[in-house]
């Protein structure tokens, strides 16, 4: 029973305590194992953590406390800074959550995101302090700096608009930790060096994108500071050995800091990505290895799953890429979508040489073995600790669709029933009830884009195989209507995929199938007539060699 004006979240998080609760005591009993069936770790006690607002807001007065504990040690600390303080703290927040409802809806990314920005303008003060106590001087202090720390990290993690945020933000807090002459020069420094950071991680796929932003980056935080005077250029005209020097030294400072920021960034990203359930586009590439045990498993055991996994592959990568949604994640999730397929591969058309086991089957047992494809493969995919979005996709590649040949085939046969019943040979209790639920899969509908496009090419891939004579009209005539009785049956409404989007997810699967299905053009059958017995081998019909022709070509060019 829920209280009146308890939160959801909060209820679910006691239930999921007293659960635990209890099967520890049945545990400690001996009459229970402790163990329970696999399921994703998405939902329970995690889940409402999460997304909890008590969480939340701890996540919040932590990062105060830590804001305020910047201003320590820190001299000419007046009370209109911290005033200033306070109001950029509390315009952060609201913009945040206006302007990122995504990263704010969860208590990881709120984490993360003000996480790395405290640890971003802590680690800036450690290194100005160095700088100073060194001997380097003033000159060299904001280029030991890590300026693009944070930016860089959430760029990758959470996408560049969070890492334009975080650079604004790190820049006017930070900005407000030095002294008033370097105000502005340090604002300018920090936020072109994280800017420059979040446009150099674009698409980032292998971690070497990553040094090679942090060279622009030390290479911009060396020409801004130059621009502001930072470090004299205007002694540089002479053959003054001293200043090439101290110029010299300014370019190594620079771009080893820049360096050193993208060697660490891409050593951390493993462990953050696991910390906060985070998957960037460098570990959906190193997922996109076909060797992975399933993959490889599919390839022996169902090799027309496997091929048809790969078309499906193609396709929804190639409308993301049109759509602007995440592309290699789509093609590693259309590539697992159907490994609970391994379980029975041969009840699957697909995997089928000649005989079909359905035929020895009543239509509502082979809808249940079809359906049972999608929880086996969740169950799979779990057993082997797979992505999560890999999971998501696996439920929510069918929706709550209907299987629709076998509830056609269900139905055929109870109206030759109910003749042979009206011919008083049957008796009415014998008669079978087909009730649609047993034919639908269980769901839920896709719930991104990156799910509702694999959704889409698995039915058309499926379909197209049903075209005996391909042609441009037959292809697109069969995507439009697949699509079309997508939209009309709701299995996108929660997709977020619009109207124009799918006009051009239609022309990009029209396109890739009319490649994957096009004519060969039949070649004439070679004829030899005026050959010699002995090169062509008609005299006895006996296959000759390919020394032996060459032997019999020489021959004649020699007599020739």
């Amino acid at each position: 029973m829920i209280v009146l004006g308890e939160k959801p979240e909060t209820h679910t998080f006691i239930l999921g305590l007293v659960d635990q609760i209890k099967r520890w005591r049945l545990v400690q009993q001996g009459l229970s194992s402790g163990k329970k069936r696999r399921t994703s770790s998405g939902g329970g006690v995690l889940g409402s953590l999460d997304r909890s607002l008590p969480v939340r807001g701890l996540v919040y007065l932590g990062f105060a406390m830590g804001m305020v504990s910047l201003f320590f040690g820190v001299e000419n600390v007046t009370y209109s800074r911290i005033v200033e303080a306070i109001v950029i703290m509390i315009c952060g927040l609201a913009i945040f959550h206006l302007n990122h409802q995504k990263a704010s809806a969860r208590n990881g990314s709120v984490l993360l995101v003000f996480g790395g920005i405290l640890i971003h303008l802590w680690v800036v003060r450690l290194a100005c302090g160095v700088a100073l106590n060194s001997g380097l001087g003033t000159n060299f202090e904001f280029l030991i700096m890590p300026m693009a720390l944070a930016p860089m990290v959430h760029s990758v993690l959470l996408g560049q608009r969070v890492g334009v945020y975080s650079s604004v933000f790190v820049s006017l807090f930070g900005a407000l930790t030095v002294p008033s002459d370097d105000r502005w020069a340090f604002f300018a420094i920090s936020l072109f060096c994280g800017l420059t950071a979040v446009f150099a991680t674009h698409r980032v796929r292998k971690r070497g994108r990553l040094l090679r932003a942090g060279f622009w980056v030390g290479l911009m935080a060396l020409v801004v500071d130059l621009a502001f005077a930072k470090i004299s250029i205007s002694s540089l005209a002479f053959s003054d050995t001293e200043s090439w020097q101290v110029f010299g030294k300014a370019c190594l400072i620079a771009l080893s800091t820049g360096l050193l920021t993208g060697l660490f960034v891409g050593g951390v990203l493993p462990l953050l990505e696991g910390v906060f359930g985070l998957t960037t586009e460098i570990s959906w590439l190193e997922l996109s290895d076909l060797n992975h045990p399933l993959l490889r498993q599919m390839q022996i055991e169902a090799p027309g799953t496997f091929h048809h996994s790969l078309i499906v592959a193609s396709l929804a990568e190639s409308a993301a890429e049109a759509i602007g949604a995440n592309a290699i994640m789509s093609r590693v999730c259309a590539y697992f979508h159907d490994i609970g397929k391994l379980n029975k591969p041969e009840y699957f058309i697909e995997n089928q040489g000649g005989l079909n086991p359905h035929d020895g089957l009543t239509p509502t047992m082979s809808a249940l073995i079809i359906v049972a494809h999608v929880k086996d493969g969740v169950d799979l995919a779990i057993k082997n600790k797979l992505n999560p979005r890999i999971l998501e996709v696996i439920q929510e590649h069918h929706g709550d669709s209907l299987v629709y040949f076998f509830y056609r085939k269900a139905q055929e046969r109870l109206q030759k029933l109910e003749v042979e019943r009206g011919n008083g040979s049957t008796n009415s209790d014998d008669l079978p009830k087909v009730e649609e639920k047993s034919f639908r899969y269980p769901g839920p509908i896709p719930q991104s884009r990156e799910s509702g496009l694999i959704s889409l090419a698995d039915a058309i891939e499926s379909a197209s195989r049903t075209i005996s004579k391909p042609s441009p009209g037959r292809i697109r005539a069969l995507v439009d209507e697949i699509v079309y009785k997508r939209v009309r049956d709701g299995q996108l409404d929660a997709s977020g995929l619009t109207m124009s989007e799918l006009t051009k997810v239609r022309e990009v699967f029209s396109s890739t199938l009319r490649s994957m299905l096009h004519a060969r053009i039949e070649y004439p059958k070679e004829q030899v007539e005026d050959a010699p017995s002995d090169l062509s081998g008609k005299g006895d019909n006996k296959v000759v060699s390919v020394e032996e022709i060459e032997k019999v070509r020489r021959r004649l060019q020699q007599g020739e």
